[in-house]
């Protein structure tokens, strides 16, 4: 492939990454309204494990000393395509400045945790419907 290729896909990847990021915070924050406004697709439960597992498997990578596959393989990709990981094109960069923050490992472990936390929590608070 070419270097423009890889850029590229390195691109549509942080792009992605965001989506899964949106989708777990963005996730609890719906359920919660939801549950008040009586949003009946906040309890499907379908939505509700993969919201639990996205979260989960974020909590287990940061405890485990695991870095983010897609972060992983897009500086693979960016490499690849002769950029630094931390440059990329407009979108790239501007996606990674809401994805990608100089912490001490722990701050992200306990901010995933407790977010794992919360989610759980959300379980209870709002359970999802029976499977039929």
């Amino acid at each position: 492939m070419s270097a423009a290729t890889y850029a590229l896909l390195a691109d549509l990847l942080v792009v992605g990454h965001l989506a899964i990021v949106l989708f777990i915070v963005g996730g609890l924050v719906l359920i919660l309204i939801g549950a008040r406004r009586g949003w009946g697709w906040v309890r499907n439960p379908w939505f509700r494990a993969a919201h639990l597992l996205g979260i989960g498997i974020v909590a287990a990578e940061a405890w485990l000393g695991v870095d983010c596959p897609l972060t992983v393989l897009e500086a693979q990709w960016r490499l690849r395509a002769g950029q630094s990981p931390e440059a990329g094109s407009f979108v790239g960069r501007g996606v990674q400045w809401l994805l990608y923050y100089d912490a001490p490992p722990w701050v992200f472990t306990l901010a995933y945790s407790l977010f794992g936390a919360l989610v759980a929590a959300a379980w209870w608070w709002v359970p999802p419907r029976r499977s039929r």
